[in-house]
């Protein structure tokens, strides 16, 4: 919601001089550095803070927020900039905090599959360390994000179905709040009934109500056997059918992706590939060797019955990754777009596809062009800035808020702007 205390604020000098002093270069006021922290990779114009600071514990960051919050400034946290949401952009001002320093795996507790990491530990470090203990962090958004940034955001990414999202598969979370207090949301038992879920609550707020420093996620053992598939459909409703009667089966396949004639087009000329240019299915598939070939074959027989061609398959580790690297590029659009994803149910999933993505937000540029990671009930389209010509700080929150009323509802919106007012860290 756009207030009156919705309003642009410069950092105290006093403020700046206390932090200079007390972290001396890992404070930076320089505009290369602020540019760099006031952009992700979202179509918004660049909004840099008043300074970035990089603080490397939790006791570090308990100063930082002490400081601001006397003296009433906006704090942003900052992973590696990867969002596309615009949420790490300093519209009103204020300090940004990279916790990008803040990358120590502290704990690995390979009996119980979980571990304790720090905010700025990234998806690819984490695997890194796991290699050879037989355990994997499953969520991969596409970007080497890190794992703070993901929980604040609540990212997923195309294995969602089969392993679930960042809400799944965080914990808990140690949290320095708005004036500097930091609590633990869980313990690591997987199952409590002891109040609310704190857990959950910091997990999407995209740091709105305090900064995460430090995480406990799940672990998933390595599969013994991994296969990708590309199938290809004469209609966008064939292969739409297709990924709703396989999820509808009980078929346990660990990725599904959907990308359109226009995008497969795309991504042939981008990555050298020679797929037909028809709607496209990008399938994989987890589990022992006898399961993979069962999970497939069923498949196999669910994409015929919708006129879906012969699977193209990928089995050496290096061939899979080419073939997921390239459906990811397919997720790229114009830097002027605004990539709106819009959650459906199965039933109405070809119906959602074939008309305009969410009614009044703004007409598609291409209506071809379409992205589904189908596992997750969730397409994006690329839609015309439906703000184009707005003070940057006014669009950001009117998009926002556009896209929130598509997926809550008139009722649901203004309760989560109630509570947003009474704990945010930007107002």
């Amino acid at each position: 919601m756009v207030t009156a205390r919705m309003k642009a604020r410069t950092a105290p000098a006093d403020l700046l001089a206390a932090l200079e002093t007390r972290f001396c270069e890992r404070l930076s006021t320089t505009q290369a550095i602020r540019g760099r922290h006031g952009q992700d990779e979202s179509y918004h114009d660049p909004s840099p803070p008043d300074a970035v600071v990089f603080p490397r514990s939790t006791d570090e960051v308990v100063e930082i927020v002490r400081l601001c919050a006397a003296s009433g400034t906006p704090l942003i946290p900052y992973g590696v900039g990867t969002s596309l949401e615009g949420n790490i952009a300093a519209v009103f001002g204020g300090v940004c905090v990279d916790l990008g320093g803040m990358k120590r795996v502290i704990e690995i507790n390979g009996d119980d599959l979980d571990c304790r990491v720090e905010p700025g530990v990234t998806r690819k470090q984490l695997n890194a360390e796991l290699h050879g203990s037989g355990l994997f962090f499953p969520i991969d958004p596409g970007a080497d994000a890190t794992l703070g940034g993901m929980a604040s955001t609540r990212g997923s990414g195309t294995m969602a179905g089969r392993y679930g999202t960042m809400r799944e598969n965080v914990l808990g979370l140690e949290v320095v709040l708005a004036d500097g207090r930091v609590i633990r949301t869980s313990r690591r038992a997987r199952k409590s009934a002891a109040g609310y879920d704190l857990t959950r609550l910091f997990v999407g707020a995209e740091g709105t109500l305090g900064i995460i420093t430090e995480l406990t996620v799940k672990l998933h053992p390595v599969p013994e056997a991994i296969s990708s598939a590309v199938c290809a459909f004469p209609r966008l409703e064939s292969a739409i059918r297709t990924a709703m009667a396989t999820i509808q089966s009980g078929i346990p396949v660990a990725r599904i992706e959907l990308l359109d004639e226009v995008m497969m087009d795309a991504v042939n000329r981008h990555s050298k590939f020679e797929y037909p240019v028809l709607p496209t299915l990008f399938f994989e598939f987890h589990g022992s060797e006898a399961g993979v070939a069962e999970q497939a074959t069923r498949v196999g027989e669910i994409a015929r019955e919708q006129g879906g061609g012969d699977f193209q398959w990928a089995s050496r580790p290096e061939d899979r990754s080419r073939l997921w690297q390239a459906s990811r590029w397919g997720d790229r659009f114009p830097a002027d777009c605004l990539q709106l994803e819009q959650r459906v149910h199965f039933r109405g999933a070809d119906e959602v596809v074939l008309r305009q993505p969410a009614d009044g937000v703004g007409p598609i540029l291409d209506a071809g062009r379409v992205v589904a990671h189908d596992d997750e009930g969730m397409m994006i389209f690329p839609v015309r800035d439906p703000c184009h010509g707005v003070d940057e700080g006014l669009r950001l929150v009117m998009v926002f808020e556009l896209v929130l009323l598509e997926d809550l509802g008139a009722v649901a919106l203004p309760a989560r702007q109630t509570f947003q007012q009474r704990a945010d860290l930007f107002l």
